[in-house]
């Protein structure tokens, strides 16, 4: 009896797996039905979208919308493709990233290691301006771009994005330094060690699976950045995701919807390879910080 009992116990969790596993499989599927959609109609002739409908797979495969997509033909003074947009956008997003990452660990490690009187009112004002709207800030910043002389260039969305990202950044830090040792701090200034060396020798290097967590977030928010790209940026300097909106209204009469799907897939790829490959480090990094304390 106490077998049958367990053999139904057992059948009776297969077949609850099963069921799980196939509600997510339809949610899977749900989800990647976008995808699906753009990278099938990225390769068709614009005649079989507007005859056939977006869902049927291709009749006549084809690369060229990527190739329009990505080309670089000039409309007046602007170009019209995506291809030098790619470029501002890696300019843009590698210095915002690496500068509002460093700041973010320097300032978590002061923040943790090096208290003072009204550090987590400093804190709390930092974390009050990760929940502030991009278009409340859009004036002043304005204001400072044009005073400071970079107003229109890539420096000044550099300068942008470090600014609005460095809340995060150093919330991310500080909640992972919290747990880290002080003893250690401590042992170090006792030896002789300075504000920087402890920074760079103890710290710094134990800081990897929150730092990944840093550069994928912020990476992610600058590169699909549009209302700061649109707002600080002009002609060719701009990033990818203006030029994209660009692409799409430069289109005339009918709409080249297989030109449109390839861009944004192209404006997408980058940070769909950045969770590719760096997906799981992020969950890590994320749970790091919450494992002791």
């Amino acid at each position: 009896m106490a077998i049958s009992s367990q053999d139904t116990a057992i059948r009776t969790g297969r077949i609850t797996r099963t069921f799980i596993y196939l509600v997510l499989m339809l949610f899977a599927l749900f989800y990647m039905l976008p995808l699906y959609v753009m990278v099938v109609n990225s390769l068709k002739p614009l005649s079989e979208i507007t005859g056939g409908g977006m869902m049927a797979l291709p009749q006549v495969w084809t690369i060229e919308p990527w190739l329009k997509a990505w080309s670089t033909a000039q409309v007046g003074v602007q170009a019209t493709g995506l291809k030098p947009y790619f470029l501002n956008s890696i300019l843009m997003v590698v210095p915002a990233v690496a500068i509002s990452t460093m700041l973010g660990a320097l300032n978590g490690y002061v923040l943790t290691k090096w208290r003072f009187k009204g550090d987590t009112l400093l804190f709390g004002f930092m974390l009050f301006a990760c929940f502030i709207p991009f278009q409340i800030v859009l004036i002043p910043m304005a204001m400072v771009l044009g005073k400071l002389g970079i107003s229109g260039t890539t420096a000044g969305l550099v300068l942008v994005h470090v600014v609005y990202g460095i809340g995060f950044t150093t919330l991310y830090f500080r909640n992972y330094y919290t747990v880290f040792p002080t003893e250690l701090v401590r042992a170090a200034q006792i030896d002789g060690a300075g504000f920087f060396q402890i920074f760079w020798r103890i710290l710094l290097p134990s800081s990897g699976p929150i730092a990944v967590v840093s550069v994928i977030w912020q990476f992610t928010n600058i590169w699909n950045d549009f209302i700061f790209g649109a707002s600080f940026a002009s002609g060719n300097g701009a990033p990818m995701t203006v030029a994209l909106n660009n692409l799409v209204q430069s289109s005339t009469g009918v709409k080249e919807f297989n030109i449109h799907f390839a861009g944004a897939i192209l404006a997408a790829f980058p940070t769909l390879l950045v969770y590719i490959v760096a997906g799981r480090y992020f969950v890590r990094g994320l749970m790091a910080g919450s494992v002791k304390g």
